[in-house]
């Protein structure tokens, strides 16, 4: 099967701080991969440089072969495809929450208003927000907000949809409803990276785990291999900290 996205030789400095470190991964379409690791571990920075929120320093981004760097590649046309689901939601808190799911379909991707909305029912509903359409962010949980900007990135119908710790906002008890929302979404075709401290979630739903630390790849493989059986002594110890949580 041919990678959707591949990264190779990837690094990224901030000044003289080297955050990642030659990071070689690929993804396959429907793919769901979980990347784990310490706090400052680069997990988010690689998110971040994925989606061109962040020039990386160098090496190569391809998506469907093509290299997303190169000066000719049409970088909103790619960030249409490529979704984000932040860690602060990042709505638009002057429209209501059917507004925020349909401004960047008639935007962006130049969808009527009748069909935008038709689609941002849709995936309100299947998050459970569909009787909030009226509301602004202000008005709304953490909770809610997060479901609310996932329906949003679902709306745009991306390729590929990155998660940015999208529970580590939240108060516990609305981490749950939040991870089901992103459960009924994996595995539904759609391609998921996620960069999460929820290694139970990660666990179940991954197909493909990488262990972070440090700004390396320290290890990769299924979620048995990472979470059953761990090679390297840095995600051993690192699991540890969460084994009563997985």
């Amino acid at each position: 099967m041919t990678n959707l996205l591949e990264v190779t030789h990837l690094e990224k400095n901030f000044g003289t701080h080297k955050v990642l470190k030659d990071i070689n991964l690929h993804v396959e379409p429907g793919e769901v991969l979980s990347i784990i690791g310490s706090s400052g571990s680069g997990k988010s920075t690689l998110l971040r440089c994925i989606n061109l929120l962040e020039q990386p320093t160098s090496g190569k981004i391809d998506f469907h072969g093509e290299n997303v760097l190169a000066n000719s590649f049409n970088v909103t046309d790619y960030r249409a495809k490529v979704g984000m689901v932040f860690q602060s939601f990042n709505l638009f808190n002057n429209l209501n929450v059917l507004q925020n799911c349909t401004i960047g379909q008639t935007t962006v991707l130049h969808r009527n208003a009748a069909e935008a909305k038709t689609i941002a029912l849709e995936q309100l509903e299947k998050v459970g927000m569909a009787p909030y359409v009226d509301a602004k962010p202000a008005q709304l949980s953490g909770g809610q907000k997060q479901r609310v900007g996932i329906a949003r990135a679902v709306s745009m119908s991306p390729e590929v949809l990155l998660f940015d710790e999208p529970t580590s906002a939240l108060d516990p008890e609305m981490v749950d409803d939040v991870l089901d929302s992103m459960r009924a979404l994996a595995h539904t075709g759609l391609t998921m990276i996620l960069v999460t401290h929820e290694m139970a979630f990660a666990r179940d739903i991954s197909d493909h785990v990488v262990f972070m630390d440090q700004g390396v790849i320290a290890e990769e493989g299924t979620a048995n291999q990472i979470f059953g059986t761990p090679q390297e002594e840095r995600t051993k110890t690192f699991l540890k900290r969460y084994l009563n949580r997985v």
